[in-house]
């Protein structure tokens, strides 16, 4: 540590509970958890990491994370709080992975730029954003993308055209072992009040079907089919409102699974087993999850 500690010019935090980085405030603590100042910066701790063979995890803001609780024995890095410049030109974005996309969002539509106001809301770094391909009510962040730039674990730099990466419903085929520095888009320009109705109807319908005013990793699940919602099947199974310790399925929205304040990661992982088990039985559908987990065995969603 003391040598890592030599090498980091940006911010490194020992023994660091996850808990306080994940939108679900679970989370055990990271060995280390790193917020490099620049490229130079993560290149150089990502050198050292591949050196010595450090377990290396890449995470944005924690909105679509879950976290063991027993933490996560190496290095944790996020880009969120350092990368985070912006620049719009004409209909041209360059934004570093450390953007929020709801200030990615916001700050094209002012430019009256259209293509992403449907991800109003949706909350989460755009390296995140990319790497799931997030998207809303119609609209895919991929959809306006032309180029990324990533690093290595050797610390250096690749840029990858659109057409490089295989998109699609909440995936993409970034490599994990890749990290995502930078992306550049083409948006189209349109009048304000039809970006200003799309936003509406995007913001509207988020209000309306999600438990905004709880702790959550937002969609546990992907859609099984376009036309067949997870939330549905969950639903139908019986099983909004069911409990583990201080985690439930919402009776909101059945696909969001809530901490009422003291939940664990092995309580969220009990409803995802329960959700699975039970929509599997009743609809012979396996449900894929959505949000990421990082600390987990590799059979800890076997009931």
């Amino acid at each position: 540590m003391a040598e890592l500690k030599r090498i980091v010019k940006g911010m490194l935090l020992e023994n660091e509970p996850m808990s306080a980085h994940t939108s679900y405030g679970i989370g055990g603590p990271a060995w280390a958890y790193i917020t490099p100042r620049d490229t130079s910066d993560l290149s150089e701790i990502l050198h050292f990491a591949n050196t010595y063979s450090l377990p290396t995890f890449f995470v944005g803001s924690g909105s679509n994370l879950l976290v063991a609780d027993e933490g996560i024995d190496g290095l944790v890095i996020t880009l969120g709080k350092s990368f985070r410049k912006l620049e719009i030109s004409g209909n041209k974005i360059y934004a570093e992975s450390g953007v929020m996309l709801g200030h990615l969002v916001k700050e094209s539509m002012k430019q009256h730029l259209s293509g992403l106001e449907s991800m109003i809301g949706v909350p989460g770094t755009l390296g995140g954003a990319l790497i799931m391909n997030a998207g809303a009510f119609g609209g895919e962040i991929s959809n306006c993308l032309i180029n990324v730039k990533v690093m290595t674990l050797s610390g250096s730099i690749n840029q990858y055209d659109a057409g490089d990466i295989d998109f699609s419903y909440r995936h993409s085929t970034f490599k994990e072992n890749e990290i995502i520095i930078s992306a550049n888009f083409e948006l189209k320009e349109e009048p304000s009040e039809m970006i200003s109705k799309n936003r509406n109807i995007a913001s509207k319908g988020r209000k309306i079907n999600q438990p905004l005013r709880f702790r959550s990793a937002g969609s546990v699940f992907k859609n099984p089919k376009p036309d067949l919602a997870a939330g549905y099947l969950i639903d139908k199974a019986g099983l909004k409102g069911t409990h583990c310790g201080e985690a439930e399925i919402s009776t909101h929205h059945a696909n969001f699974f809530i901490n009422h304040g003291q939940a664990k990661a092995g309580d969220i992982i009990n409803l995802i087993r329960i959700a699975r088990k039970k929509v599997q039985e009743k609809f012979n559908i396996t449900l894929d999850l959505e949000i990421k987990t990082l600390g987990f065995p590799k059979d800890v969603f076997q009931s």
